[in-house]
């Protein structure tokens, strides 16, 4: 399964793939590999995925997670009742080209969201990530801060969303 993930992962992002450098910032199907093996070890981690005619189309996973594990840096920009608040990290959500603009996206987040049940919900996105950006914005993600996962690497935008867990039960 790791291996259709990272397929679809790269498939889904051919511009940090095929670009000089993007395997140095950890932009690679092999990081990602490395990324989803380490984050298993989070309690509860959740995966969930789409399928098309038998085949996955999508996939993404997020996990329960601390403030202080999470905003990094950024901890004490964030408003306290975002810190009190039960935390989802949503670290990769990926759809098919052929699959992108049907709502599997957004139905991926709604059941991780679902399996999870936070007050809150954050991820990373990079700052030339247009279509992520987009359908995150749809979904109601604001942006938080610049975010650096470590000195020297990628400066991502943090997002950060105030779950409705009424509408998300249904």
């Amino acid at each position: 399964m790791l291996d259709t993930i990272a397929d679809i992962w790269s498939d889904a992002h051919p511009e940090l793939v095929d670009t000089p450098g993007a395997s140095t910032d950890g932009l690679s199907a092999a990081a990602l590999r490395r990324q989803v093996t380490s984050h298993l070890r989070h309690e509860g981690f959740t995966l969930v995925a789409a399928y098309a005619s038998g085949s996955m189309v999508g996939f993404g996973y997020a996990f329960p997670c601390t403030p202080e594990y999470w905003y990094g840096d950024l901890l004490t920009e964030i408003p306290e009742h975002v810190r009190a608040g039960r935390l989802m990290g949503l670290c990769e959500l990926a759809v098919t080209p052929a699959r992108q603009s049907q709502g599997i996206g957004s139905r991926l987040h709604t059941e991780l969201l679902k399996a999870i049940d936070p007050d809150y919900a954050s991820l990373l996105v990079r700052p030339d990530n247009t279509a992520g950006r987009t359908l995150y914005e749809r979904l109601g993600y604001t942006y938080a801060g610049p975010y650096r996962n470590e000195p020297g690497g990628p400066v991502y935008d943090l997002l950060l969303l105030k779950v409705d867990n009424e509408a998300n039960a249904q």
